[in-house]
């Protein structure tokens, strides 16, 4: 957590936006670049619901079925990577990744309780012969903040039942292929429901989240419907934490030996003037979690934009600043705050599973991504166990709420024939990757 004084924003909203080089700079500090540790993990990540398609036994998917509803649009087809995963996989690989970041989707193997589907399964364990295939080590999200429907009707994470079923779909999973998994989270942004809570907008749509709420639940024949992103942390976070724990112990079982962890939702946390409030921010929105993350085998760190925090909580984002289609504040320095206080208060490696800007302008992404990485070098150099970059997203996805307005992929996807088209951003991070070299 880093103090600032707000008159110097104008210099650093300038440092952010990142200044024009001439040719000669630019061949300088390509020159300058060192080797990162041998086994640094490169990639982009995707998420199960937001690439896939077609989740209709996912609580998301009644979400954005129902009225009133807080999605602008259904995922639909979205980019149809359930049936297209090897061309996203051929395209990472070309681009220099050397893995792959996907989730698999609980609500398609445990469709009904106690049912799995050994199909989806053989579906998963494809995917993962296929990056193998490609050189690609796969890096597994267990879940990324879809449940089954079924779950989320029966109170999903608030209830107590929670903790072992999340475990027991954790060992089906880890039963039909762990023996060739690379690296692992039992779950993605956990604390996430913390920055939703605390933007100013969300008194506005706390009570529209409430009511798709108890519409889902209606169209579920339930008297509940939970939700891990729309909900207060005070009702599941304890379950959650244990089912990290407990899922974290089944997947280890084996088969397999791989690093599990867990991915938080994290800012760079900076404090404004006297009496600022950023040491409490950290320590309620990451500390549970960094915590747990410290008896598991690494933290996973995800950050787009820094906070600024005044004596009296979350200050505006500074008028001078870029910002992005998310309303973020374009702030590519973000990550190393957020990877060194994750880092300090866990006492575990850090791979940056997720780190990009929404924007059309793919220069500002190609800046965004120099800005971020000189960071994870400035890490590096000071001793801390940086294992590995995954960006956000390797394509133009699915954005939850926000529909597929915001554009944070290295490659963009036609919404019609699903055409993958690759982004100069894309090269210019793959430059980094085949090199090994920040």
């Amino acid at each position: 957590m880093a103090t600032i004084d707000l008159t110097r924003r104008t210099m650093l909203a300038g440092t952010a936006v990142g200044l024009t080089l001439s040719p000669g700079l630019v061949r300088a500090a390509t020159k300058a670049r060192r080797a990162l540790p041998k086994g640094f993990l490169w990639g982009a990540a995707t998420a199960g619901h937001q690439v896939e398609g077609d989740n209709i036994n996912s609580d998301t998917w009644l979400f954005e079925q129902v009225k009133p509803t807080l999605f602008s649009e259904p995922s639909g087809s979205a980019c149809d990577s359930y049936h297209r995963y090897g061309e996203d996989m051929d395209i990472a690989r070309n681009i220099g990744f050397n893995c792959y970041r996907f989730g698999v989707e609980w609500a398609r193997i445990e469709p009904a309780r106690g049912e799995f589907s050994n199909a989806a399964l053989d579906h998963y364990e494809r995917m993962i012969d296929a990056c193998h295939k490609r050189g690609l080590a796969p890096v597994l999200t267990y879940s990324h903040f879809t449940t089954p429907r079924w779950f989320a009707a029966m109170g999903g994470f608030e209830v107590g039942d929670s903790v072992d079923l999340f475990a027991r779909f954790c060992e089906r999973v880890t039963n039909a292929f762990g023996d060739r998994i690379a690296l692992a989270a039992t779950f993605n942004e956990p604390n996430v429901v913390y920055h939703i809570r605390s933007i100013p907008e969300f008194k506005m749509v706390a009570a529209l989240a409430e009511a798709m709420k108890s519409a889902a639940a209606r169209a579920s024949g339930s008297d509940r419907f939970s939700s891990t992103v729309f909900t207060d942390p005070a009702l599941f976070e304890t379950n959650m934490i244990a089912a990290h724990k407990a899922g974290y112990q089944a997947i280890k079982a084996g088969p397999g030996d791989f690093p599990v962890g867990v991915t938080l939702a994290m800012t760079d946390e900076q404090g404004v003037g006297a009496g600022h409030l950023a040491a409490q921010m950290e320590r309620e929105r990451y500390d549970a979690w960094l915590k747990a993350a410290g008896e598991s085998d690494f933290v996973g760190v995800q950050t787009y934009t820094r906070n600024l925090v005044g004596p009296s909580g979350n200050l505006p984002v500074p008028a001078a600043s870029e910002k992005t289609q998310m309303g973020y504040e374009f702030y590519p320095p973000a990550v190393g705050g957020a990877i060194r206080y994750a880092a300090r208060v866990s006492g575990k490696p850090v791979y940056v599973t997720e780190n990009g800007v929404a924007t059309e302008d793919d220069n500002r992404r190609i800046a965004y991504i120099d800005g971020a990485l000189a960071e994870v070098r400035k890490c590096l150099d000071d001793g801390i166990d940086v294992r590995g970059y995954i960006h956000w997203s390797l394509l133009d996805n699915f954005e939850w709420n926000f529909g597929y307005r915001p554009k944070f992929g290295l490659v963009s996807v036609d919404r019609t024939t699903f055409k993958r088209t690759v982004k100069p951003s894309a090269l210019h991070l793959g430059k980094y990757a085949k090199t090994n070299r920040i």
